[in-house]
């Protein structure tokens, strides 16, 4: 099983990112996804989640109604869109999923500071 993300990076209050994270080695359209991040000095905190279907997600209500999670299961992706970021958006964001056990992406750095 592999999740590599992508998409981080810098930008400015109020700015937009998307991740993507790209999932292989598992039958990706069966199983829910979600997002975590981990701040310098936090704990890892979930910030989004959706079943496999994509009939369903819910988020940390420090960013609900800012980001959106999708996913494309004929292209074996989830997506994270992020709007109206702010400076204490920053974190390391990973991608996490559960099948017979627990996997992580690497992380992608998201910084938001002008």
């Amino acid at each position: 099983v592999q999740l590599v993300e992508s998409g981080g990076g810098l930008v400015q209050p109020g700015g937009s990112l998307r991740l993507s994270c790209a999932a292989s080695g598992f039958p990706f359209s069966r199983y829910a996804m979600s997002w975590y991040r981990q701040a310098p000095g936090k704990e890892r905190e979930l910030v989004a989640h959706i079943t496999s279907t994509g009939g369903s997600t819910n988020y940390a209500e420090s960013v609900k109604g800012r980001f959106t999670i999708s996913r494309d299961n004929a292209k074996n992706t989830v997506y994270l869109q992020m709007n109206s970021l702010k400076p204490e958006d920053t974190a390391v964001y990973y991608c996490y999923t559960i099948t017979l056990r627990v996997y992580w992406g690497q992380g992608t750095q998201v910084t938001v500071s002008s």
